[in-house]
């Protein structure tokens, strides 16, 4: 069941990926990113207070969020605190760079995430396994090369940089992800990381929209794209934490299974946005999801 879950999760991220391209094209990054988030808090504001008032009703539905402790709170804010980090990173990188670009270096988070679970939680590397990292990283300095024939130089640029970063960051949560269903009730998790991630990018977009003059501020435009951001995100985490709640369930797997809603992406980038390069960049991310795949398989 939690595979299923995972895959459906990576639907709804693939989606998510393409409304975050919409949002940040030519517009203003932090707002976009604190709209977004609230949209995401008040879903949660009435699922949150109704667990309190009327538990028996969204027990039923699934939806109970319960009282947790402090340290708990402090759990969820830690987490909080690494997402939004990589979400900076990640939203800045996807506003300066071809989709076709970020998506297949995304999809490398698994490799990264299955190195810190070998570490963590003990996942043995077997032989297949061996052999997806060094596929993956093989097309992934593939993408590299053609990446300068767009004038994208991974190794100078700053916006690979940054989403290099931020997946990297993505994978140190996914790690953490399951450390904290171990621990904590699950859509308390979903429900109290919407507020704080509100709460961190709050004095963040302050700084950010108000550290310069109005005249070198990058202004922002309302789009319709920006709340959906936001509630395919609950959509796409809500089964994401779902699977990973089940105890039979690897990290591994989860993270390279979500990771496939980059193929979404990455047909819109070539067919909205008219990119470069679309076969060579395609083949090099079927070979990128190639090596997730033998991990999965190999994990399992």
């Amino acid at each position: 069941m939690w595979v299923f879950l995972a895959l459906a999760s990576a639907l709804f991220l693939g989606i998510y990926e393409v409304f975050k391209k919409l949002s940040v094209h030519k517009n203003a990054v932090i707002p976009v990113l604190f709209v977004s988030t609230l949209t995401s808090s008040f879903i949660f504001l009435p699922i949150t207070v109704g667990s309190s008032l009327y538990p028996d009703f969204f027990q039923r539905i699934d939806l109970f969020v319960p009282d947790i402790k402090m340290t708990d709170h402090m759990l969820i804010f830690l987490k909080s605190m690494i997402v939004v980090s990589s979400w900076v990173m990640a939203f800045y990188a996807v506003k300066n760079l071809p989709m076709t670009i970020v998506g297949p270096i995304r999809a490398t988070g698994p490799v990264w995430t299955l190195l810190g679970a070998i570490i963590i939680f003990s996942e043995h590397l077997n032989a297949q396994q061996w052999v997806g990292v060094i596929i993956t990283l093989f097309f992934f300095y593939l993408l590299s090369v053609a990446g300068k024939s767009e004038g994208i130089n991974f190794s100078a640029n700053k916006w690979v940089f940054l989403i290099m970063a931020g997946t990297f960051l993505g994978a140190v949560s996914g790690l953490y992800d399951k450390y904290l269903m171990r621990r904590v009730d699950r859509m308390a998790v979903q429900a109290w990381f919407s507020f704080y991630q509100v709460a961190i990018l709050l004095p963040v977009m302050v700084f950010a929209r108000w550290r310069l003059p109005k005249s070198e501020r990058t202004p922002f435009h309302w789009r319709w794209t920006i709340p959906m951001i936001g509630v395919f995100l609950v959509i796409a985490d809500y089964l994401y934490f779902n699977s990973l709640s089940y105890t039979d369930s690897l990290v591994s797997i989860v993270s390279s299974l979500r990771r496939g809603g980059v193929v979404i992406s990455f047909v819109v980038g070539a067919l909205v946005f008219k990119e470069k390069n679309i076969l060579l960049k395609a083949l090099y991310l079927t070979g990128i999801m190639i090596g997730i795949l033998l991990i999965s398989m190999a994990s399992h």
